[in-house]
């Protein structure tokens, strides 16, 4: 089953960002992920978040993430972007719960 990582951030120290984009993005592809939204450019509609960037990634699998997620790689650049910046990240099964109840 395939998982999509949802990420917002409000990035506060801008050094980190152009090596993470070009390193992570190569990361991610590594690990059958792929990219399907990076902007800056969205509206927020409701709620009081208001991120400075959004994020969806696709992954093949829970564990194709996970092996991206906790590699020795990626943990320099994971570090850098918690140091600088604040956000959520989230990992979720790519289905559509409730349209799978309404064909139970």
């Amino acid at each position: 089953m395939k998982y999509l990582v949802v990420a917002t951030s409000i990035v506060h120290d801008t050094s980190w960002t152009q090596e993470y984009t070009e390193k992570v993005s190569a990361m991610v592809a590594e690990h059958g992920g792929k990219y399907l939204l990076r902007s800056t450019n969205f509206e927020v509609l409701e709620g009081d978040l208001e991120p400075q960037v959004l994020v969806l990634i696709e992954f093949p699998s829970k564990q194709d993430f996970d092996a991206f997620y906790h590699s020795e790689a990626y943990r320099p650049f994971k570090e850098a972007r918690q140091q600088g910046s604040r956000g959520s990240f989230f990992l979720t099964p790519f289905i559509d719960e409730a349209a799978v109840e309404q064909t139970q």
